[in-house]
């Protein structure tokens, strides 16, 4: 993982103010950057929808259909570039610009866009909105909480990586089985999981604020948070989904 983001021992504790002035101009800055951190998740989701909507529009006859259900490569090109965005991201934030940062991380959205418009293949639209909608005050809840608690989260969060871990070599392992039953259990534990990593992702994200704040690291931690939250999102609801969708 990319230096840019391991926590110092010397922080402040999580949760402490600094007095006076200099406590006031921190909290307002603090303010400012998890305000910029949201709006890049937000806009983010949000390109993401509507490129998975407009590439899914017209159903059985829509571009969707034409590459992810007809043969060819194209369809694995689109389902794993996004996970090769996320890696050069990830490693790759601290030779980057800032800039370059932004570039990839709404490349990324996009193409994350292309690849989750399969959801419109298999389920109703209606069904959809709904999960959609329960997500985000899902999301929305676990956030503040990350954000508000006194609670040091980071032990959880070392839980909650290995979960994500166990629950991709699950998840490669029914590739093979393809059992509904295993299927399900690993929605259901990828709910659990990613609203957990929802909680903590804030509350590190927030604390990051202290060690990158006026330095010329900040924009680049603000993309990066974003991206976390906006993985984090983007996970729940698509295991969210296997629950409360209805099929086509």
């Amino acid at each position: 993982m990319a230096n840019w983001s391991d926590p110092r021992p010397t922080a402040s504790a999580f949760g402490a103010s600094v007095p006076g002035t200099r406590g006031t101009t921190y909290d307002a800055g603090l303010r400012k950057y998890m305000l910029s951190v949201y709006n890049y998740m937000a806009s983010g989701v949000l390109l993401t929808g509507i490129v998975a909507l407009l590439f899914a529009s017209g159903g059985r006859e829509s571009l969707a259909a034409a590459v992810f259900l007809t043969p060819g490569p194209l369809k694995y090109i689109i389902m794993f570039s996004p996970l090769a965005f996320v890696m050069v991201l990830s490693f790759g934030i601290n030779r980057l610009s800032t800039g370059a940062a932004q570039l990839l991380f709404w490349a990324f959205a996009g193409i994350m866009g292309l690849s989750m418009s399969t959801i419109f293949l298999v389920y109703t639209g209606s069904s959809i909105a709904t999960t959609f909608f329960a997500t985000a005050v899902a999301f929305l809840s676990l956030s503040i909480y990350g954000y508000t608690t006194k609670r040091n989260l980071q032990a959880f969060g070392t839980f909650l990586i290995m979960g994500v871990v166990g629950l991709i070599v699950a998840s490669l392992l029914n590739l093979w089985m393809q059992s509904s039953a295993l299927q399900m259990g690993i929605s259901a534990i990828g709910v659990l999981l990613f609203a957990g990593l929802t909680a903590y992702d804030t509350q590190r994200i927030k604390e990051m604020y202290a060690h990158v704040a006026g330095t010329d690291m900040m924009g680049k931690a603000v993309i990066m948070g974003a991206l976390s939250l906006y993985l984090d999102f983007i996970n729940m609801f698509q295991f969210l989904l296997s629950f409360l969708g209805n099929r086509e």
